[in-house]
């Protein structure tokens, strides 16, 4: 749920000059395999997602099997490898849909319509990128990570779970180049007056050009503050159950204050990532 507080400064994006076109097709599943106690990695050979996904955007995928599962789900693109041809995907098992996702071999195929949505974007402005992300909401997030490190960005990445073995995100980073910071639960790490301290001593010299957050209305909070103490752009992806991902059922209405005599933007098309604008007094 996101908190009165936020759902006040959540706004659509400007419109951008270039959205690509998604497309359907049936994948083929390269690897499927388990990387923590909770979360599978899904990587799929479709080159004409890989080349053109934006970071920040996202798929929608049908679970393949004799067993109907009627609506596809929603999954942000963790990784884009356009040499490879690849997408990665990471994803819990939390419902019967993903339950038997997971039951998917290596070498089977699966539809997959992408890319979509509108996702993070990196200000042309000095200063280098806070991302910060809590469970699976990491994934939202490491394509930017991506991007940064393409154009030579200086990033940190808040990688946020309730157990050290939850953490996921390490080794894209250390992939990436990018600075990792786990926290989590266990140790208290991962507490917001901890961590707000934290990146306040560590950004004291050079604060961020913007922060991204996805996964935790807290962070999301957090992340609101500190843009305002920073003077940095704040971008939240939001998180939604959605049954066409491309705006036709109007059933992933975002939680934002909007007129109630006309209808307020979807996270499908009008995000998921939204812009925060900064509190005021």
């Amino acid at each position: 749920m996101i908190p009165d507080a936020l759902a006040d400064r959540l706004r659509v994006q400007p419109p951008t000059l270039y959205t690509p076109e998604p497309v359907s097709s049936e994948c083929l599943v390269v690897s499927h395999e388990t990387v923590s106690e909770t979360y599978r990695r899904l990587v799929l050979l479709a080159p004409d997602i890989a080349s053109r996904a934006l970071a920040g955007q996202f798929v929608m995928v049908t679970v393949p099997g004799d067993q109907r599962v009627l609506l596809p789900r929603p999954m942000a693109i963790h990784r884009r490898r356009p040499a490879e041809g690849t997408i990665e995907l990471i994803y819990g098992e939390v419902g019967r849909g993903t339950r038997l996702l997971s039951d998917a071999p290596a070498n089977s195929h699966m539809l997959i319509t992408g890319p979509l949505g509108r996702g993070y974007e990196i200000p042309d402005t000095e200063g280098p990128l806070l991302l910060m992300g809590r469970g699976i909401g990491i994934c939202a997030f490491m394509t930017v990570a991506e991007d940064a490190a393409h154009a030579g960005i200086s990033t940190t990445a808040v990688l946020s779970a309730r157990t050290a073995k939850r953490v996921i995100g390490q080794s894209d980073g250390n992939e990436l180049g990018i600075r990792s910071l786990p926290v989590h639960d266990e140790d208290g790490s991962s507490q917001i007056v901890a961590l707000e301290s934290r990146l306040l001593a560590d950004f004291a010299a050079n604060a961020p050009r913007a922060i991204f957050v996805c996964g935790s209305s807290r962070l999301a909070l957090l992340a609101s503050h500190l843009g305002e103490r920073w003077g940095s752009a704040v971008q939240v992806s939001l998180e939604a159950h959605m049954a066409c991902g491309i705006g036709y059922c109007h059933g992933c209405a975002a939680p934002t204050r909007t007129d109630p005599a006309s209808e307020g933007p979807l996270v499908c098309v009008d995000g998921p990532v939204f812009d925060v604008s900064a509190f005021t007094a």
